[in-house]
């Protein structure tokens, strides 16, 4: 379902602030597969969630989506076949736009926009019954402008928002980062439920290891640009943190030196 092709990204190149962010990654993910991407800062995570998106275009390789070659498509034109969470729950909702109003628009993407009634009955009924499966009370607030949100319940509502159309494929960019350890569980299991009854297939970078083990059914470890482990089935569910640090060693010749991950 997906396949990066060797890609290579440098920043800056040919001057002093050169920095090569992929080094020629490969990856095939299968329809379902849930991917945890954990690595050191630099390493490249970010890096190809921007590539998939279209942020930016590759400098060599593929990127092949559901059989189409999308390497040079738009980053807007890929919008109505991705979904994406961003770390800062600030990102990816209108702040002064009522909750109904974000969904419809999140319902609404990649569709020719036309002159009817904005938000329907009966949509307004479904996104009821969505929002009740958040269990955060915002059901019951269709019209509270979305500004007026915690962290927490927005980051909620943006993963909502970015699966509602069901993607082809979902990217979660440290989408738990800014929440508090609490919160951040929640929007985790929230997640894991959301992806596991849509059948989605994710990619989900996080600086937690604990996390990257927690969850999904690979994970992927990346260093300077590559992937060093791609750790699946029932290896994956036997590891722990000190077994995935013992295999970085092994695979990078160093240890692992990210305080943040180490820490969480």
């Amino acid at each position: 379902m997906l396949d990066l092709i060797n890609l290579h990204k440098t920043f800056n190149p040919r001057t002093v602030n050169e920095n090569v962010a992929l080094a020629g990654v490969d990856l095939h993910l299968n329809d379902g597969d849930f991917v945890t991407m954990i690595g050191g800062n630099g390493a490249g995570k970010s890096t190809t969630l921007n590539a998939i998106a279209g942020v930016w275009p590759v400098d060599e390789g593929k990127i092949v989506l559901d059989g189409t070659d999308i390497t040079r498509l738009s980053e807007h034109k890929r919008a109505a076949f991705l979904g994406r969470v961003f770390q800062d729950p600030m990102t990816g909702t209108a702040a002064n736009m009522q909750i109904e109003e974000n969904l419809a628009l999140a319902a609404r993407r990649g569709q020719h926009r036309t002159l009817r009634r904005g938000i329907t009955r009966a949509e307004r009924e479904e996104y009821r019954e969505k929002l009740r499966m958040l269990d955060l009370g915002l059901e019951d607030r269709l019209t509270a402008k979305v500004g007026l949100l915690s962290g927490g319940q927005r980051q909620a509502l943006t993963l909502l928002m970015a699966t509602l159309k069901k993607p082809k494929l979902l990217l979660l960019d440290e989408h738990t980062a800014a929440l508090d350890p609490r919160t951040a569980e929640k929007v985790l299991k929230l997640s894991q439920k959301i992806i596991s009854e849509n059948h989605l297939m994710t990619m989900m970078v996080t600086h937690n290891m604990r996390d990257a083990i927690d969850y999904g059914n690979r994970l992927i470890m990346m260093y300077e640009g590559r992937i060093i482990l791609d750790i699946a089935g029932e290896e994956k569910k036997r590891l722990t943190v000190e077994m995935l640090l013992e295999q970085f060693a092994r695979a990078s010749g160093g240890e692992f030196a990210n305080d943040r991950a180490l820490l969480s």
